[in-house]
This record gives C-alpha cells, structure tokens and sequence, in this order.
C-alpha cells in the first residue's frame, strides 16, 4: 500500500511529467522524505513547465535601440551646481532618516577559493577586512555624519544565510545597532534538463539555484523589509551587491538626484571603455529606459563610435541603484513578474543508479530574474554618472581582472586620492597607484 505522502507527491508530480524526482524514495530516511517533499511542495510548477517550453525573451529590434542620457559628471560652474543641489536635498533626505542600504550578498566565495559567503572574504588592502565590514563601516560613518541611523538590509541564499548570520553576530555587526540590520533570504529555482526534467543532484535533494538579482525585490517584500523600512519612514533605498568595495554605499549626490526626479529606479553608470566590457547597456528602446546585456546588443550598435572616437552607446551599469520603497510595494502588490533569463550550466546531478555525474558541458538551464528588468515597470527613471576609478572594482575571479588582487590596488588609489583632497600626499605610481598599500578606516572598530 502506498504511503500517504508518496501518494501526495505523485499528483503534484504526474501530470507534468516528473515523477522520476522519487526514482530513490524507498531508499530515503523519514527526514529524507520529509525534506524531499518540501522541496517539491515549494515548487510552481506552472511556471516551471511554461519556462521550459520557452527559449527566452525574443531579440530586440535594432532599429528601436538608441543611447539613452544621464546625468554627466560636472564639468563647468551649471553642471556642479546640480550636483550641489542634488547633494543637498540627499543629505536633507538623510538626515531625516529616510534612507536605507540594501546589499545583495547571495553568493559563495567559491570562485575565489573562500569556503563561506562571499561577503565574509577577507579583501582589505592591509587589515584584511570582510567585504561585510568594509560595506558595514560606510553605513555607520554615514549613520554618525548625518546623525540618524540607516537600516541595513542583507540578502541571503539558503547555501549561506546559516554562515552570515553567524558572522555578523561573531563580529558585533562591524558597530551597527543589531536591530537596525536585517538579513533574510532569497527564493530559490529549480534547473532543468535538455527535456525538461528536474535535475536532482542527490537522491534526496532537487538541484536549487537562486532566482537572481531581480528576486532581490521580491524578497525584501516576502520577508516584511518592505513593512519594517516603512514603519521607520524609510522612503528611498540604496541597493549595491556585495563584491564591489568600493561602492559609495550611502551617495547623497545619488539620492538627491533620485528624489528630485522623483524617480521609481535610479541607476549608476560609468563611460564604456571597450565594446566587448560585460556589463549592460543603458538604453533606450523605443523611447524607454532599459539596461540590455552586452551579449544581447546589436554588434554593430555595441561597437558603433562617435566621431570623437567615443563609444555611441557609453553608459555602462554597474547595480548600483537607488530603489522607490513605493515603487517596491507596487512591483509586488498584484504578483512579481520580471522576466526570467536563461543560464546553460554544467550541473551534477545522480545517474539512475545513484552515481554523482559531473559535466563535462552544460547539461542544464538555469532560471534567473534580473534587476534591471524592473525598469520597464517604472514610470520614472534616473541614471546618473560615476567615475570607475572611484566606485567600480568588484571581485569576482581569483585572479587577473576583476580579482582581490585588482580590488585591492582600486581601494588603496581611491583612499590615496582622499588622502590628498584633505592636503595629505602620498607616492604614486606612473598609472597613479599609491606605491604603498593604504586603508583608511575608523579606529575604534573591535574586528580586524
């Protein structure tokens, strides 16, 4: 006679062809079982079938592709008395406590040989400090410039809410009130196969992913961020991921900017240096707002220059964005609807006999949601320009580009330029670089 929960299983699993998710069941534990069920319990299954019979958004038409403005950094008396003003009214907005930070911090350190969340990497120049801490220390020295406290808000996966939580609490949350700061997770997606099946990755667990940055906003919605922020009276949001130290975590030339154009999403961009640079395009398409993946742009539009030789299509995002709380609670009051992407993916998985295969080549789809998809869902939008060289480093490979190595000597040239707007000269290199590493930080931090 069949288990009841078995039972219970197969009609959510039979009718769209994935029963083959219980091929182990009789081998598994009651736990096992249990936690198995779970997992198929939590799955949209609608969602899932219509996914995989997709083969991704259709291309743009070229011809509705333009660049899209922003706001230029300044360059004469009118342009920097814009940005005065756009500083102004953010340092009104925060000092009125209606600002809060957003990291995204989902990911593992795997890539870098770090085993634990990527936030927890040790990347200071000299004091080794976490990622976590370099980001925690911009938001307390913002707190006591501006005399108010900024909530923080921290995006988990399921892989490291565990270790995170344990590190914020190990280190004290790097000076932050406890109960300004909270942490939560993200929602998770299952891969599939060339044929549409689940891919399980052990006979008791179905491979998960997170649903990528664009989940970011419905998380802080599901979780009741979104609620706490406003009962705090919390208006505007400053999100960033965890990776980039150098990010101004707090800009008030940024939230102003945002506010005065009483903007749903702002965004940052930097000036594109070589067509080929991973990072998305802000665009125009037919007349709206949009970032659009480097590998999904026009070649001939990507590589198209100005007669300066300038690259025609030259703001770059970076995400970093100031968020509506508003704006938040719309996207998610009638269903989260971003459009999700498609990543092939080398994913291990068991064999009918239960033997762990790995990959040699991509046997698998993920399904990832991306933040700047919420774009086509703003009415407002602002982008506004940064420079490189003061707030884009991130680190993402052992090493070569974009490694610690890279951040490291990125941070040290950005403490070394405030360094010498305060009078104090230190030894540069002929790119620019200090000759010596250099961290600036507050002194009486308790965590090394």
């Amino acid at each position: 006679m069949m288990e009841p929960l078995k039972a219970q299983l197969l009609q959510i699993l039979s009718p769209y062809g994935q029963k083959h998710v219980l091929r182990f069941w009789e081998s598994l534990t009651l736990g096992e079982k249990q936690a198995l069920a779970n997992q198929v319990q939590a799955v949209d299954f609608d969602l899932l079938a219509r996914l995989a019979g997709e083969t991704g958004k259709p291309p743009l038409a070229q011809g509705d592709i333009e660049p899209a403005p922003f706001v230029e950094l300044p360059t004469d008396d009118a342009s920097a008395g814009r940005w005065s003003r756009a500083r102004e009214t953010g340092e009104a907005a925060l000092r009125a406590g209606r600002v809060a930070a957003f990291v995204v911090a989902g990911g593992q350190g795997t890539r870098l040989g770090f085993d634990g969340p990527k936030g927890a990497f040790p990347v200071g120049p000299i004091t080794e400090r976490s990622l976590f801490q370099v980001h925690c220390e911009k938001v307390l020295a913002a707190s006591r410039h501006y005399g108010s406290t900024i909530p923080l808000a921290v995006m988990t996966s399921s892989a490291n809410d565990a270790a995170t939580r344990a590190f914020f609490e190990q280190h004290e949350f790097f000076g932050l009130p406890p109960d300004s700061v909270r942490i939560f997770t993200q929602e998770e997606m299952p891969a599939v196969d060339a044929s549409g099946k689940l891919i399980l990755e052990s006979p008791r667990h179905i491979f998960m992913s997170p649903n990528g940055h664009g989940g970011s906003l419905k998380a802080l919605w599901d979780s009741g961020c979104i609620e706490w922020l406003e009962d705090l009276g919390i208006d505007t949001i400053s999100y960033f991921q965890v990776d980039n130290p150098l990010v101004k975590v707090i800009d008030p030339a940024f939230v102003g900017f945002h506010i005065e154009g009483a903007a749903d999403i702002s965004l940052k961009v930097l000036r594109r240096t070589i067509p080929e640079e991973k990072l998305g395009i802000w665009v125009h398409v037919a007349g709206e707002g949009r970032v659009v993946e480097y590998i999904d742009m026009p070649v001939e539009k990507m590589r198209a220059r100005n007669e300066d030789g300038s690259l025609r299509f030259s703001g770059g995002s970076i995400a970093i964005h100031c968020f509506s709380v508003a704006f938040i609670r719309a996207l998610n009051r009638e269903g989260f609807a971003l459009p999700f992407h498609y990543a092939a993916k080398k994913i291990s998985f068991v064999d009918e006999s239960g033997k762990t295969i790995r990959p040699a080549e991509p046997n698998g789809t993920k399904f990832e949601t991306f933040v700047f998809d919420a774009l086509a869902f703003a009415k407002r939008i602002v982008a506004v320009e940064t420079l490189r060289e003061e707030e884009f480093s991130p680190v993402k490979n052992a090493a070569g580009n974009d490694s610690p190595e890279t951040a490291r000597r990125d941070m040290s040239r950005a403490y070394a330029h405030l360094l010498d707007a305060v009078g104090i000269s230190v030894g540069l290199d002929t790119d620019g670089y200090p000759l010596h590493p250099i961290k600036i930080a507050r002194s009486e931090s308790r965590t090394p």
